[in-house]
């Protein structure tokens, strides 16, 4: 019986690999299509309506949460087949930040790591990369600053969100807890396990590093030394696990923005993000908010910074629920503009769902 069951899995193997192959062959059709009529090969919504339509058909036993990796990585490897998507995010390669680009473009985009954020929007900017990703906030560090700052001065807009689950590892060359006698991390990363180092490694050395890649390269190269850093990095620079997810808080999440020249068309499940200045009034951020609440919008994220230009002049970040396309959204939008000293759209994109065992900023 059981020799059986594999023969028949062996015959559904060979059909699937004809039915990928007949696949990349209509989507080379594809390309040659829009190669005659001038349009852009990766069309983003088009992923996100494949992955949508395929999870509403599912009826199991197979997993949603693996289809979606599955097929993502049928679309990335088939885009390849034409010219690999190229994706900048914050370097080196191994961060956080790169394993969140994979988890979204899958594993046949080019990473185009770079030195700061800053960078990932001029590598989008001068069009030496299709895409950007960068971290916007995380669940219980909070907003990252310096990308909300980059809004302000570049016009480039939000067209997807990747949203993780933090998972922190220790890792080492010897795997062995008693030879560590240094620990290397990112500043955010330490204060995320700062509990279980507290309790585990209250003699060993904490140093800081510019991200957790670098934190993994260098416990590579040192016997005594160990990171903490993800999943990616452990592969990456040949290191062992010392403890899997020593993170104090497991109901952890960072959010990242994938930025480029447009946003999507609406989905039906979206989201805007938009930033403003207020006149400095009473009463000034209660006319701003009561037309959402008028149009029955869901706003999901307000935070303020100073604007940089002025002393005590804020810019306020704000996600609603809805597409820019939407009646009712452009419709409060209108209403807001006479409140406003600036008003700017990010951009309009798909609610993202959570995927599990993911990342932390950098």
């Amino acid at each position: 019986m059981l020799k059986k069951l594999r023969k028949e899995i062996d015959q559904i193997d060979e059909e699937i690999l004809k039915l990928l192959n007949r696949r990349a062959e209509v989507v080379l059709e594809i390309a040659e299509e829009k190669r005659k009529k001038n349009e852009r090969f990766y069309v983003p919504h088009r992923e996100h309506e494949i992955l949508q339509r395929l999870t509403r058909l599912n009826k199991g036993p197979f997993p949603n949460d693996a289809l979606r990796i599955i097929f993502r990585e049928i679309i990335s490897a088939s885009l390849s087949l034409e010219e690999p998507l190229k994706v900048a995010c914050l370097g080196p390669l191994a961060t956080f930040t790169h394993l969140a680009a994979i988890r979204h473009f899958g594993s046949f985009a080019k990473i185009i790591p770079v030195d700061s954020i800053k960078d990932v929007f001029e590598a989008v900017l001068d069009k030496s990369a299709d895409y950007g990703v960068v971290p916007i906030e995380n669940s219980n560090e909070g907003v990252v600053s310096h990308t909300l700052d980059m809004f302000m001065d570049v016009d480039l807009k939000v067209s997807a969100e990747i949203m993780l689950e933090v998972t922190h590892n220790l890792l080492s060359k010897s795997g062995d807890i008693k030879k560590i006698k240094k620990i290397y991390s990112h500043p955010q990363a330490f204060a995320q396990c700062r509990r279980w180092l507290e309790r585990n490694m209250p003699d060993a050395e904490l140093v800081d590093t510019t991200s957790t890649a670098k934190a993994a390269e260098l416990a590579a190269r040192d016997p005594k030394g160990a990171a903490i850093a993800s999943d990616l990095a452990a592969k990456m620079y040949d290191l062992k696990f010392v403890k899997r997810s020593i993170e104090d808080n497991k109901n952890n999440y960072t959010r990242f923005l994938v930025i480029s020249e447009d946003f999507p068309p609406p989905t039906g499940k979206d989201k805007t993000s938009i930033m403003l200045s207020i006149k400095d009034k009473p009463g000034a951020l209660f006319e701003v908010l009561t037309p959402f609440y008028k149009e029955k919008i869901n706003l999901t994220k307000i935070e303020s910074r100073p604007s940089k230009r002025k002393a005590w002049e804020y810019i306020f970040f704000i996600d609603l629920e809805g597409h820019i396309n939407d009646k009712k959204v452009l419709k409060a939008l209108k209403s807001i503009e006479k409140y406003c000293i600036f008003l700017k759209v990010l951009g309009s994109y798909p609610k993202s769902e959570i995927m599990n065992k993911g990342v932390e900023v950098r």
